[in-house]
């Protein structure tokens, strides 16, 4: 679990403003205050920037589970008998690893804005069972992109340029997100949504519209509230 305090410690002891560290990243101030302040949390890409800037490991800047705090409080006596409830129980049911996924929130209504479209967003914990490799998740919010990709499910973007024809990217356009199969065209870009009831959108390059990144996984949360639509 991402640590803001921890953050706010390593950067006032090595005397670095918001600032300095922000423009190392190629964030905003905003979105450095953000993280010390529990409004949002780094993505994985950004963790492992600022442990090298701030000369750490990525692990420093995690802090324990609120359960394992209070574990450490008991006596000798009482936690064998956490203990021994723990391994009862683990007996009884199938243990699934559980790996946290931090999803952008709202951001398909005013994605674009910065030098990266996701530095202003809050975030929203979920869970899944898998193990991704990704730099940033947002939601799928419609039926455009059915039946491969479930309106509610969280879509998983490797942050990069247009690669080739029919491939599926976060796109941003006209300050809104966009996950199409994209074809590049002579005057820009033609996204095509998979769910052959919803037409084609080209996105003129006059609009400057921009790759984000491809999607490189989705799922459903273990454990999420579906965005409300807007």
């Amino acid at each position: 679990m991402f640590s803001p305090s921890k953050l706010k410690e390593y950067r006032t002891a090595q005397k670095l403003t918001q600032t300095a560290i922000a423009k190392e990243l190629g964030v905003t101030r905003s979105t450095l205050s953000a993280w010390e302040t529990r409004k949002s949390v780094p993505n994985k890409k950004h963790l492992q920037e600022l442990a090298q800037i701030l000369h750490i490991k990525s692990s420093d800047l995690q802090e324990e589970h609120p359960h394992l705090t209070l574990y450490k409080q008991l006596n000798k006596a009482n936690k064998k008998k956490v203990d021994e409830l723990t391994h009862d129980l683990l007996k009884t049911q199938k243990v699934v690893p559980l790996f946290s996924i931090q999803v952008l929130d709202n951001v398909s209504l005013s994605a674009g804005h910065g030098s990266s479209f996701y530095d202003e967003y809050e975030t929203r914990e979920v869970f899944t069972d898998k193990d991704y490799l990704y730099d940033v998740a947002t939601w799928i919010d419609g039926h455009s992109l059915e039946p491969v990709y479930q309106d509610g499910e969280v879509a998983l973007i490797r942050e990069g340029s247009f690669d080739y024809d029919g491939a599926v990217y976060a796109v941003t356009w006209n300050e809104q997100l966009y996950i199409k199969k994209v074809y590049l065209e002579e005057n820009g870009f033609r996204l095509v949504s998979i769910n052959k009831d919803y037409p084609d959108k080209f996105a003129p390059a006059e609009d400057e519209p921009r790759i984000v990144g491809k999607i490189v996984g989705n799922f459903m949360p273990m454990e999420h509230k579906k965005p409300l639509k807007k």
